[in-house]
């Protein structure tokens, strides 16, 4: 599978959280296209199908990473 350099990955996940902050205080308008412009990239660059998915996709991949699997803690 092809992967998006990290770059490109670190852009689009703070171009988003930056547009989704803004969308909160605004409501509709200009950023909510160029969220949903931002969000089908970062779906693409993942080879994802939700923005959730692509998000933590895009985390994993990014340098630094750390996978936390807390499956086996007691709740």
């Amino acid at each position: 599978m092809l992967m998006a350099h990290p770059a490109l990955l670190r852009k689009l996940v703070g171009e988003y959280e930056a547009l989704q902050a803004v969308q909160a205080e605004l409501g509709d308008g200009e950023p909510r296209g160029r969220l949903i412009d931002v969000a089908c990239a970062l779906c693409i660059s993942t080879g994802t199908c939700d923005v959730d998915a692509a998000l933590i996709a895009a985390y994993h991949q990014l340098p630094g990473a750390q996978v936390y699997d807390d499956s086996l803690l007691a709740p």
